[in-house]
């Protein structure tokens, strides 16, 4: 059987129909699929910078590009972070994501977290994690649980519920004090009176951390 030009013309525009239908699908299925998100978990820890005199001082005293941290936590399928930056609770992770400078984050994970973070050990740490839970801010960065500061609160859940220390504790003197946002923050949270010796625990520090991989960054 042969096809006159009628239904050539036809199968023509039929076919360039379908085409243009099918490149207009995968166009509107890549914007609403978007980019990949990245594969989070609990316990991941995240970091950003805040845009404050508090936060730069805290970059400055540490030689951090960050000056704050908390952990990850899934609830009822939604990602929150687990934060001390008033009083310790759970934010959803998109609203502590736009709240830091130009919404930069980065993810770490614990190196060995397929066999150290077991079931059991994050249930010991989400425990930990409660225990903490609504402790005000300490601005001054005290390492008693009275007040939690963002960086002790994720130091002591790994420490407490999986026995993992992320860095060494450092005294207050061992940091970069010279600069002249430092030493003004210093003087509104101590007066003439620094605690030099007061062990801390910096964002920083934990971001250097060996036993962290980055696992995903903006």
């Amino acid at each position: 059987m042969t096809m006159t030009n009628s239904h050539k013309m036809s199968a023509v525009f039929i076919g360039g129909l379908l085409l243009t239908a099918l490149v207009i699908f995968l166009i509107s299925y890549g914007r609403a699929a978007g980019p990949a998100q990245p594969d989070l978990r609990n316990g991941d820890i995240i970091f950003q910078s805040l845009n404050s005199s508090a936060g730069e001082a805290i970059r400055l005293a540490t030689n951090s590009r960050y000056s704050h941290c908390g952990m990850l936590f899934n609830q009822n399928n939604t990602w929150y972070v687990y934060e001390a930056i008033g009083p310790v609770k759970l934010t959803p992770l998109q609203e502590w994501v736009n709240r830091g400078i130009d919404r930069e984050f980065e993810i770490k994970r614990l190196r060995d977290a397929d066999k150290l973070l077991t079931k059991a050990t994050l249930d010991k740490m989400l425990s930990v994690g409660k225990q903490l839970n609504g402790k005000e801010y300490d601005p001054q960065f005290g390492w008693s649980d009275a007040r939690i500061y963002c960086s002790e609160l994720v130091w002591k859940i790994y420490q407490r519920g999986a026995g993992v220390m992320l860095g060494n504790l450092q005294p207050l003197r061992d940091y970069n004090l010279d600069h002249h946002m430092v030493r003004e923050a210093m003087q509104l949270r101590y007066g003439d009176s620094p605690p030099w010796e007061e062990l801390m625990i910096a964002p920083q520090t934990i971001y250097e951390c060996a036993e962290l991989v980055t696992v995903a960054k903006s």
